[in-house]
């Protein structure tokens, strides 16, 4: 767990507009994502999260113009993914403004998309997305997902995970299908078995429906703790969320 621990909003997006959704069915229009991404700064988000949730669906590229739009009005970092196919997806997106990448379907047709993207930029701007499912199938009861939690692949999320990190990705976000948009609290279970096997930072991700749920995930295991729904709702804000985690005894950035 790291020292200081971050509150990461996400901004899913579809055709240029904040989307979300439960378990990713049934998507909703939440608002223009260069303004709750100004929003989310001035509360005081350590990071945007920007995932264009249908480039990979739609086989179509990021919307490269609302990615620069938001790096022009947040001074944080921004992690981009969806529709990453690519080196060069890469380096478009880190020329308009991205300074992370994620990585989650493309990587997971061609693993060695993963060593071409870390030997090139480094380590620290790849991160894989993982979208993770329960299932009898596997070893650790959980699998990979694609195409937004569309398509269940065969592959045991933790093994898929070792994986990523041996070949050079620097940050695992672990978001539960099972949990998403459900605001019933992240699955601990899961961030605590990623925990056990990531050399790496871990981002909790899918579940969040209170303040209070968000320590819970930190102890966890988890370095960072991502949410959209309670954001963009207006239930909570990064403030609510940044209070309640440090009066549980767990640091945050002021």
């Amino acid at each position: 767990m790291a020292l200081v621990c971050r509150v990461i909003p996400c901004l899913d997006v579809a055709a240029g507009r904040v989307v979300k959704g439960v378990n990713f069915a049934n998507l909703r229009d939440m608002g223009d994502p260069v303004e709750l991404a100004r929003l989310y700064f001035a509360q005081g988000a350590d990071e945007i999260t920007f995932l264009d949730v249908t480039a990979t669906v739609d086989e179509r590229a990021t919307t490269y113009d609302v990615v620069r739009r938001t790096a022009e009005e947040v001074f944080i970092p921004l992690t981009v993914g969806g529709g990453v196919r690519t080196a060069e997806d890469v380096a478009r997106l880190l020329a308009v403004g991205a300074d992370k990448i994620g990585v989650n379907s493309a990587a997971i047709a061609r693993p060695a998309l993963l060593d071409e993207i870390a030997d090139r930029f480094g380590a620290q701007v790849l991160v894989l997305s993982l979208d993770v499912k329960r299932s009898d199938a596997s070893a650790s009861g959980f699998v990979v997902t694609t195409h937004g939690g569309r398509t269940e692949t065969t592959l045991d999320a933790l093994e898929w995970a070792r994986e990523a990190i041996e070949r050079g990705a620097g940050e695992l976000l672990v978001n539960s299908i099972d949990a998403d948009g459900t605001k019933e609290g992240f699955d601990l279970e899961l961030v605590g078995l990623m925990r056990e096997i990531a050399s790496v930072p871990v981002i909790a991700s899918g579940g969040a429906g209170s303040a209070a749920d968000f320590a819970p995930a930190i102890r966890a295991g988890a370095d960072a703790v991502l949410a959209a729904s309670v954001f963009h709702s207006g239930q909570l804000t990064v403030g609510d969320v940044k209070a309640a985690m440090s009066a549980d005894g767990i640091e945050v950035r002021a």
